[in-house]
């Protein structure tokens, strides 16, 4: 039986709830990947963010039976051409860059950010441009496939700033509103980020393709 629960493709609980939050109106009951143990994480192999998006949604609603959603995102900077990219949440793992000393229990998040303000420590403030990118998927578990990408323009600030959200939000300063995504509240945040964008994005796209799944068409 087709139900309304959708499964959202992370154990971020960050990402659960920034997206629980922006799918809610549509009246579905999103879980986590923790409401499911038996399913592994699914490897990005992906050279894109489309292509990891869709690799997750599609891997977790064949082993849910459910229709998931996943997104891909990460930041690019410019003087770094682009970098990290789809690596962003394992950058401080990658060879290239600078090489840190990070304590055992340091977390992920924290080392990235730390990789990446000393990647452009002698970057000038005009040349420390970049953007948040998403690419959200959501897929059924006949293989239907939906797709959205956006982003977030902003400058890698020099140092971090702000105790909300998640990832690189800390020292993603947005020009316009004078603050990192880091100081911004939940609802401000989700009216300008990349992922707010590509899921709005995806559910403009979202009514045709949910009741394709219900109606079995």
């Amino acid at each position: 039986m087709k139900t309304d629960t959708i499964v959202l493709a992370t154990h971020n609980k960050g990402k659960i709830a920034e997206l629980a939050s922006l799918l809610a109106p549509f009246g579905l009951t999103v879980q986590g990947l923790e409401a499911f143990p038996h399913v592994p994480d699914v490897e990005e192999t992906g050279t894109t963010f489309a292509e990891n998006a869709l690799l997750k949604a599609c891997t977790v609603s064949r082993l849910t039976g459910l229709v998931a959603v996943a997104d891909d995102s990460g930041i690019e900077v410019d003087a770094l051409g682009g970098a990290p990219g789809v690596y962003s949440a394992r950058y401080s793992l990658l060879e290239e860059g600078p090489v840190l000393e990070f304590p055992p229990a340091m977390p992920v998040d924290l080392r990235n950010t730390m990789k990446l303000l000393a990647a452009l420590r002698e970057t000038p403030d005009e040349k420390r441009g970049g953007r948040f990118r998403c690419c959200m998927a959501a897929c059924t578990p006949d293989g239907d496939r939906l797709l959205a990408e956006a982003s977030w323009e902003g400058v890698i600030a020099r140092e971090k700033a702000g105790e909300n959200g998640f990832g690189y939000d800390p020292i993603f300063y947005d020009p316009e509103k004078g603050r990192t995504a880091a100081q911004m509240s939940r609802e401000e945040k989700n009216s300008r980020s990349h992922r707010a964008k590509a899921v709005r994005a995806l559910l403009e796209k979202w009514p045709a393709f949910w009741r394709t799944w219900r109606e079995g068409k």
